[in-house]
């Protein structure tokens, strides 16, 4: 059996990794689109105001740009470096939307970046828009492939277990890349990170304005980031709830823990919106439910009942026990590859093998299990209820949060009265870390939720470890802790400076008096000359 602590600091380490990651990726995401919005603006109407914006934003964009990559190549390493069972047991699956991901949108990124910052002098503004647009594009199909990857892991469609390479392998591309997870995880996240660059746009912004400079500049971004922001926001709220209704659909044990449902409701199943879970007496005190809420979000309907944790145990019990007839006809056709017998059994029970390799944490040979054996094994399926209970309602909580946010922001801006009220402006200043604290819930609600899985139903992830010892891994997780911390500083220190320095700072904006609004900017505009 493994060791546990190696499993854990495994956990630990791609966790934090991730983590890490994920503090750049949805801005990048995010501000890019506004970028491209803006940019469109100035090629239309020719105002250089509009071209200082893009210039300004597009510093911050760089910074985090170049801290995303620098986290994102490290965490690939650990496929090889702690998950080498994982990386050959489901590396033909997996390996290929990652090798796509890095052949074509990671590449294009590299390139597009690289023209949008060094082409305002040597291509004209159209080409430089269309330049914008795809480097817009080519983030999110980098987070396509990623996502369609994850969501693999979530719900392994297209793929079949080979008893002669003793591998997963890919039966049909297209349902990995169509997967119904992927769809709905892929249009959540990078509205999540719409949600994340306009926030940031935003806040800075009202920072301006509350300390009395570059006010017009402040102004036009803060429209642009309300408008967008407004629509991202409703967006994340509207395909979340597609996203839930994909989990109800092929992870229940991970809905049942999120809402706490210890015990299948009749149809249509309540939604809790606030209690207390009790793990060790299995309810939920306290509890304010909304009637049919849930059963609508999970079902779409009023008559299907969404199963509790107790049923799912018992459920996965029944699988175990098929999945105990599969491993002893997969032993067996190691030995004859011929074997009538065992093919028919393996072909029959394929689908619950992943529920006895869940023994191996409990007994080397999952053949000899005892009841006892497989009662543990299968209350192992069962997430941290109390984590997930609260990530999840913290995390819809923001998204509503920044609906009101932007909404009263849009209005401020139709009313040319961003700058009234000082509240305002502080109120969204102190909302900037906000949509980093919802991404991270969501990413530990998609992740932790999935436990003991490291590929849903397939592969335990205690079982996917490399043959590492306990120190090697606490070297190497040090070392990422340490190199992550500081590129987390630095990105910290570089976004605050520049952003203090604002654009006149930066000599993108004219330091003198502010260009005044409307035709009459357009002389001042000209005279303060391009910059690059």
């Amino acid at each position: 059996m493994i060791a546990a602590d190696v499993v854990t600091l495994s956990r630990l380490q791609f966790a934090l990794t991730a983590l890490y990651h994920f503090l750049f990726v949805p801005l990048t995401l995010g501000l890019v689109w506004m970028l491209a919005i803006m940019e469109s603006v100035y090629v239309m109407t020719g105002r250089e105001v509009w071209k200082r914006m893009v210039q300004f934003w597009g510093v911050l964009f760089g910074i985090n740009f170049a801290m995303g990559v620098a986290t994102g190549i490290t965490m690939e390493f650990q496929f090889g470096m702690n998950w080498a069972y994982y990386a050959h047991y489901v590396g033909d699956v997996f390996g290929t939307p990652l090798a796509i991901e890095g052949l074509m949108a990671f590449f294009l990124e590299g390139t597009l970046i690289g023209v949008f910052f060094m082409g305002w002098n040597r291509i004209s503004r159209v080409k430089h828009l269309l330049v914008t647009w795809f480097l817009a594009l080519a983030t999110s199909l980098s987070a396509l492939w990623i996502l369609i990857a994850n969501a693999w892991m979530q719900n392994p469609v297209g793929a079949a277990f080979n008893p002669e390479t003793m591998r997963m392998e890919v039966t049909s591309f297209s349902e990995v890349f169509f997967n119904p997870v992927a769809q709905a995880k892929f249009v959540h996240t990078v509205s999540a990170g719409y949600v994340m660059g306009a926030m940031f746009v935003l806040s800075i912004s009202a920072w301006y304005l509350l300390k009395g400079r570059n006010t017009d500049f402040a102004k036009r971004s803060m429209t642009v980031a309300a408008s967008f922001g407004l629509a991202a926001a409703l967006s994340v709220v509207v395909l979340g709830d597609e996203s839930g209704y994909t989990v109800s659909e092929n992870q229940k044990m991970k809905m049942a823990a999120i809402e706490a449902m210890w015990e299948t409701e009749p149809a249509p199943a309540s939604f809790t919106v606030f209690g207390i879970p009790d793990v060790k007496n299995h309810t939920t005190h306290f509890a304010l439910r909304v009637p049919w809420v849930m059963g609508l979000i999970g079902t779409r309907s009023i008559d299907q009942e969404i199963p509790g944790i107790a049923n799912l145990v018992e459920d996965t019990k029944g699988k175990i026990g098929n999945g105990i007839k599969a491993y002893d006809a997969m032993l067996v056709l190691r030995e004859d590859k011929n074997d009538a017998q065992a093919k028919a059994i393996l072909a029959a029970h394929d689908k619950d093998l992943g529920y006895a390799l869940l023994l191996k944490k409990f007994i080397d040979d999952p053949r000899r299990a005892t009841p006892a054996d497989i009662q543990k094994a299968a209350d192992s399926t069962i997430p941290d209820v109390p984590v997930l209970f609260w990530s999840f309602r913290v995390m819809v909580g923001c998204g509503f949060y920044f609906i009101a946010l932007f909404a009263f922001s849009f209005w401020q801006a139709s009313k040319r009265r961003l700058d009234a009220h000082r509240w305002y402006l502080k109120l969204a200043l102190w909302s900037l870390p906000l949509p980093w604290v919802a991404a991270e819930l969501g990413w530990i609600v998609a992740e932790y939720g999935r436990q003991p899985w490291a590929i849903e139903g397939i592969l335990p992830t205690a079982l996917g470890v490399s043959s590492v010892t306990a120190g090697q891994v606490w070297t190497s997780l040090g070392g990422f802790v340490l190199f992550y911390t500081a590129l987390a500083v630095i990105d910290a220190v570089l976004m605050v400076k520049y952003a203090r320095k604002g654009p006149d700072g930066l000599g993108i904006w004219p330091a003198a008096s502010p260009l005044p609004p409307g035709e009459g900017a357009r002389k001042a505009e000209g005279t303060a000359g391009a910059q690059p």
